[in-house]
């Protein structure tokens, strides 16, 4: 099942009380306060996994808490800190605070990690408030509670390449042809429910070159305003490189205008918005082994006045494929380019250290 949004709640654990007590033990009168601190409570942190593609674990399971931590103890025995409590996101995933809409991470690199909720400061105990005119202290301090968040998380697919077009027009196809990706792929509209992601292989060892292709679900006029499948997959496309518009020249669509069909499509891009009708366009005549004559050349004259680059081609009998996934890999690279490396992810979190000095140990007499 593939869900790319969800709504989570997590609590990060608690602090632990710190403890009040004294020292009881045979032959030292008055041994004084004992008191341990409590532990911390355990962080929620995030963490970007290449082996999830999907939110489904979160839709199914909202609600996350990490462990409290341990109550302080008599002797001077502090409490042992929570477990913190690790939750793995697919590459692509922003996540959102429900309650303020503000960004709070968009993990683009594998393996980043952050703390999305801290864990509450274990509390102290009465040890710490002895003084050499308060030396029998009852004061102790409870465990602050830990951070507790609404998150939304949204996944937007991480592709070079994004398909786009009217439903039917043969991008399922595509796909197939260009990766081993295995779409569903039959003659009625909307076929395709969801994304399809496939990998692209260029050119010949040791100069090959890959990257990612994905099949958006078909778009209509009024996607932007919810017609259809709507605004729901476009997020889908905010990440990719070049587009890659397919348009149907046979027959077979029942629309006449095929330079009408591409304008509709670019124009629910721009009332979208993010950027998506300022991506590279690649115009594709798609379905060339049923073409008609007169829409191709309507399409290939009107891509020619736009400066667009123009690709003639059949998922049938191959015609144009090759010159098209070429075409594809040089503007991935070129945008490739521009881009700066990842930069390292952040090392693993850390047990909270407490922030008081560790009490002395107490020296037995030896008689």
């Amino acid at each position: 099942m593939f869900i790319d949004e969800a709504r989570i709640r997590i609590k990060a654990g608690d602090g632990g009380n710190g403890c009040m007590a004294f020292r009881r033990e045979k032959f030292v009168p008055r041994g004084g306060p004992s008191g341990g601190d409590g532990g911390h409570g355990g962080d929620i942190l995030m963490r970007s996994s290449e082996k999830h593609n999907t939110l489904v674990h979160f839709r199914f399971n909202p609600e996350h808490k990490a462990q409290r931590g341990i109550h302080g103890e008599g002797s001077n025995m502090s409490g042992a800190s929570g477990e913190h409590t690790i939750l793995s996101v697919p590459l692509g995933t922003v996540v959102y605070d429900e309650d303020t809409g503000d960004i709070v991470h968009d993990f683009q690199y594998p393996d980043e990690q952050i703390v999305v909720a801290r864990g509450g400061r274990g509390g102290r105990g009465n040890q710490h408030f002895a003084t050499p005119t308060h030396q029998a202290p009852r004061e102790h301090e409870l465990g602050r509670p830990g951070e507790a968040r609404n998150l939304r998380l949204e996944l937007k697919l991480l592709a070079d390449v994004g398909l786009l077009g009217y439903p039917n027009v043969g991008k399922s196809t595509l796909i197939s042809r260009l990766s081993a990706a295995k779409p569903k792929i039959a003659n009625y509209a909307f076929t395709t429910l969801e994304p399809n992601l496939g990998v692209v292989k260029v050119g010949d060892f040791p100069h090959e070159q890959s990257f990612v292709i994905a099949d958006m679900p078909g778009l209509i006029e009024g996607a932007s305003q919810g017609a259809g499948l709507g605004i729901q997959f476009l997020r889908h496309i905010e990440r990719t490189s070049v587009l890659a518009h397919l348009v149907d020249v046979s027959d077979g669509s029942g629309r006449e205008d095929p330079v009408e069909d591409f304008k509709i499509i670019a124009g629910e891009l721009k009332e979208f918005g993010h950027g998506l009708d300022k991506k590279p366009v690649l115009v594709v005549a798609a379905k060339m082994d049923a073409v008609n004559p007169d829409k191709l050349k309507k399409l290939q004259a009107f891509a020619k006045r736009r400066k667009l680059p123009f690709f003639a081609l059949s998922s049938v009998t191959g015609e144009g494929i090759e010159a098209l996934k070429f075409a594809l890999g040089k503007a991935v690279q070129d945008y490739r380019s521009g881009i700066p490396v990842a930069p390292p992810p952040p090392p693993p979190a850390k047990k909270h250290k407490s922030p008081y000095p560790a009490p002395l140990a107490s020296k037995k007499s030896s008689r």
